[in-house]
């Protein structure tokens, strides 16, 4: 049950530590698994070098792999593209860190989301899965960041809920053409954080831990099998709780 098993499926930010999880779990479960992020540490034979913000490199990258393979099954949005600024606090936020992050983030989601989605349409079948967040749900909770240099970044909760939207636009719009978009979105994920950050947010949120990759994954992965056929339009939310309350 829920099988990827020969499945051809494009991971954007495969490098990051959700990215080479997403990998490393869809490889290992059968999937011909493709991954492509600006930088590799250890590139394969199945990884594509593409900048999700330029058009003619995602057209590009999407014609080579379906060359190579033959279609797309899967495509996940999973990049974190960023300024080096990123992680300011709102007073400190200029005008132009926040358009660009938009436009690098959101909009680079959209080129895929556009490109992608029409490779599907000529093929008759595909899912597409759009990373988000809670912060693109609900407010940020600031006291979890209390006792750190941490902090929720203005523009992130704009990107992510943006995204959710964007993925209800699209399900509907592909939805004829056999065509499922569907969202993720994970609560905190344990990353080495300060261990101050750790126990507050653990205090918060229902199961009292913060998630980890692999919690991600297995949604990513429901996602894409053919047990999720019916589902589109969906953001499916991995949190612990933490929305509920």
């Amino acid at each position: 049950m829920f099988s990827v098993v020969g499945k051809v499926i494009v991971i954007t930010g495969s490098s990051g530590l959700l990215g080479q999880d997403i990998v490393n779990t869809l490889r290992k479960e059968g999937a011909i698994v493709i991954g492509v992020d600006l930088h590799f540490y250890n590139q394969t034979e199945h990884d594509f070098i593409i900048d999700i913000t330029d058009e003619e490199s995602i057209k590009k990258a999407v014609t080579d792999i379906v060359n190579k393979y033959g279609r797309i099954d899967g495509w996940v949005n999973n990049a974190y593209p960023r300024t080096a600024d990123w992680g300011n606090k709102l007073e400190d936020v200029s005008a132009l860190s926040w358009k660009a992050n938009v436009d690098m983030h959101l909009n680079g989601y959209f080129n895929c989301c556009q490109i992608v989605l029409n490779q599907m349409k000529q093929q008759g079948f595909g899912s597409l899965i759009n990373m988000s967040s809670i912060y693109g749900i609900v407010g940020p909770d600031f006291s979890v960041y209390d006792g750190t240099e941490m902090t929720m970044p203005v523009a992130y909760s704009a990107i992510k809920g943006g995204l959710i939207t964007l993925t209800k636009y699209l399900a509907s719009y592909f939805g004829p053409s056999q065509v499922r978009v569907n969202s993720v979105s994970p609560g905190g994920v344990f990353n080495n954080q300060p261990a101050s950050f750790v126990e507050n947010y653990n205090k918060k949120v229902p199961l009292r831990r913060l998630g980890t990759s692999q919690d991600v994954v297995a949604s990513i992965y429901f996602l894409l099998s053919d047990e999720a056929n019916y589902i589109t339009g969906h953001n499916l939310v991995v949190d612990g709780g933490w929305t509920a309350i």
